[in-house]
């Protein structure tokens, strides 16, 4: 009898394993399949999933204290204002600040970074390391019930967020490698503050839970999922040389 319970909690583990993860690694290897030209090191892929994670753990204690100093000032919490605030401001920048500064510091001089299609391919994994990871705890705490919602939606999401900051991060690095310095920070900056953008409208409208943020929401995500669709096509088609 007990080793039946045994077993079946390792079923089930596995099931909830299987659920959190499957939408990362189907991606992944959609975007891994898009680099054409030259793959990346296994080393570095595994290095930026791990980022990722780690970045979800970094996010987690600066969303704390953002929500703390977002609490000090007198919005009520069912307030528009405090859900826009909390979206851009806390959760957005926060999350998207974490993946790209452990993107930048993994990438930024390693020696395969040498295409400009190389800078998606990494802000994809990053992003989809931290999404996994925040999946298998969203799967494990609050069931099976979630996991099909955030297949389509949340995973999908981080990664059209990096998809955004990748094509400008690529930018970036080409203009420094061709010595025009004085554009690298705006293109980074450009990139982060669009995903950031894209993550707080994104946020806004799913916490909102009104009919016509449900609406918007809806709207937002099939025209981010088909452009990112298009963008992701048209950089691996004409991908080059930094």
């Amino acid at each position: 009898m007990i080793l039946f319970f045994v077993e079946a909690i390792t079923i089930q583990y596995w099931v909830y394993m299987l659920a959190a993860l499957l939408p990362a690694i189907v991606l992944l290897r959609y975007i891994y399949k898009k680099d054409t030209v030259e793959k990346e090191p296994a080393g570095l892929l595994f290095k930026l999933l791990m980022c990722g994670v780690l970045a979800a753990l970094l996010a987690i204690i600066l969303e704390t204290i953002g929500e703390s100093i977002l609490g000090s000032f007198s919005l009520s919490r069912r307030s528009p204002m405090y859900t826009i605030l909390l979206a851009f401001l806390v959760v957005g920048c926060a999350e998207e600040f974490a993946k790209y500064f452990l993107l930048y510091k993994a990438t930024w001089n390693h020696p395969a970074f040498n295409y400009m299609f190389d800078a998606i391919v990494y802000g994809v994994f990053v992003s989809l390391g931290f999404a996994a990871f925040e999946n298998v705890m969203y799967v494990f705490t609050y069931g099976l019930g979630v996991a099909l919602s955030r297949a389509f939606l949340s995973i999908p999401g981080h990664m059209a967020f990096a998809v955004v900051f990748g094509y400008y991060y690529g930018r970036a690095k080409r203009a420094e490698v061709h010595g025009n310095y004085g554009m690298v920070k705006p293109e980074i900056l450009k990139g982060y503050v669009l995903s950031v953008l894209a993550h707080g409208f994104y946020d806004t409208c799913a916490m909102m839970g009104t009919p016509g943020a449900s609406a918007l929401f809806f709207v937002f995500v099939v025209f981010m999922y088909w452009r990112i669709y298009h963008l992701i096509k048209k950089e691996s088609a004409e991908d080059a040389p930094l």
